[in-house]
C-alpha cells in the first residue's frame, strides 16, 4: 500500500483554533492526501511523472476535489485519510481551462465535508487557511498577498489568480479555507516572489468550479468545445515569447517549431506577454482552428501555420467503474 511522506509545518505559522469562528478541526478533516500512479506510456509522465502526491478536498459525499496535474492520466488513485485509513479513488474528471479535477471515493470516507464559498468576495489582506491532510500541524495560516492574472508556461491562464502567504510546503490540492471556514480555493503552485527567497502559494478561486462542477460529474469534462491547443511550452522575456520546450507529437512539434524561436504575432496581432498569446490564440476559434504564427529564429522572421488541436485527446483517459 503507498504511503505519504511525513512532514510538518513549522509551529509558528499553524492555525491556531482560538483564532477561528468555527470548528477548525473538524474543516481540515475534510482534507485528506492524495496519491496518484501514472502509467510510464501517458502523455504527462516524463513532465509530471509516474507517481504523483498532494492533496484532496472533501465536497460532496464521496466528492473530492483537487489540482488535476495530480490525477491527469491516473491509473490508480489512493486517498489518505487523516486518521490513518486509506481508501481507494477514482479520477473522474479534469477541467484544463480551471485547472480542477475530480476524485470519486470507492469506499466510505465519512467525513464532513467542506462548503463552497465565495472567492469573488475574498480580497488582499483577508486572513485565510491553507489546509493540508493532517489537520494544523500540516496547515498554514496566512493571508492573500495579491489577486491578479496568472499565465502558466503550458497554455493556461487565470484572469484572477489567489496568491497566498506564507507558503504551503506541500501546496498541491490544498484547501483555501476563508476565515469563516469555507472553500474558497484549490492549491495549484508555489511560485518564488521576486527579489526574494520567500515564496508564494497559487490558488485556483473556487468560484471557477461552479459552472463546470455538473459536467464534470456526469462527463468528466466541460460540454463545450476545446479551446486550441499548440503544444508548446514559453516564457516572457523583455516582452518577447519565447518557446522553451516543445510537447513530443504535439501541433507544435508537428509544424516544426523549435526550442529558442520567438513568437511574435498570433494572426497578424503582435503579441508580447503570455496572457495575450493565450487570449489571441483562444479567439480564433475551437480546438482544431488553423493558428498563423509569425515567429523569429536563427536571424531570420518568418510565418508558419500550426493545426492545433484539443489537449485532451493526446491523454488517457480514467478507468470505468
Amino acid at each position: 500500500m503507498p504511503s505519504l511522506p511525513e512532514w510538518n509545518v513549522p509551529a509558528a505559522i499553524r492555525p491556531r483554533a482560538a483564532d477561528f469562528p468555527f470548528d477548525l478541526d473538524r474543516a481540515l478533516s475534510a482534507v485528506v492526501g492524495l496519491h496518484a500512479i501514472i502509467p510510464p506510456d501517458a502523455f504527462t509522465a516524463n513532465t509530471l511523472g509516474t507517481e504523483r502526491a498532494g492533496n484532496a478536498v472533501l465536497i460532496d459525499d464521496g466528492l473530492l476535489l483537487t489540482i488535476g496535474y495530480l490525477i491527469t492520466e491516473a491509473e490508480t488513485v489512493w486517498l489518505h485519510l487523516g486518521d490513518g485509513r486509506v481508501v481507494e479513488g477514482h479520477a473522474l474528471g479534469f477541467d484544463q481551462d480551471s485547472g480542477f479535477g475530480l476524485v470519486q471515493a470507492l469506499g466510505a470516507i465519512d467525513l464532513p465535508p467542506l462548503k463552497l464559498g465565495n472567492s469573488a468576495a475574498a480580497k488582499t489582506g483577508d486572513r485565510v487557511i491553507i489546509g493540508g491532510v493532517g489537520g494544523r500541524t500540516r496547515s498554514v495560516a496566512g493571508r492573500i498577498a495579491a489577486r491578479q492574472e496568472f499565465a502558466g508556461y503550458w497554455e493556461y491562464l487565470l484572469d484572477d489568480a489567489i496568491f497566498t502567504e506564507p507558503s504551503h510546503p506541500n501546496w498541491g490540492g490544498t484547501a483555501l479555507l476563508s476565515a469563516t471556514g469555507e472553500l474558497i480555493g484549490i492549491g495549484s503552485l508555489q511560485i518564488e516572489r521576486s527579489g526574494s527567497d520567500e515564496h508564494y502559494n497559487m490558488m485556483v478561486p473556487i468560484d471557477l468550479l461552479k459552472p463546470v462542477l455538473g459536467d464534470l460529474r456526469t462527463i468528466g469534462r466541460v460540454d463545450k468545445p476545446a479551446r486550441p491547443w499548440l503544444g508548446l511550452y514559453s516564457t516572457e522575456i523583455e516582452d518577447k515569447i519565447v518557446v522553451v520546450g516543445i510537447a513530443p507529437k504535439g501541433p507544435a512539434a508537428r509544424a516544426e517549431l523549435k526550442t529558442g524561436d520567438v513568437i511574435l504575432a498570433v494572426g497578424g496581432e503582435k503579441v508580447t506577454t503570455e496572457a495575450a498569446f493565450y487570449r489571441k490564440l483562444w479567439s480564433l476559434g475551437s480546438a482544431g482552428v488553423e493558428v498563423p504564427l509569425t515567429l523569429f529564429s536563427g536571424g531570420a522572421t518568418f510565418d508558419v501555420v500550426v493545426h492545433s488541436a484539443d489537449r485532451a485527446k493526446f491523454l488517457k483517459g480514467p478507468r470505468l467503474h
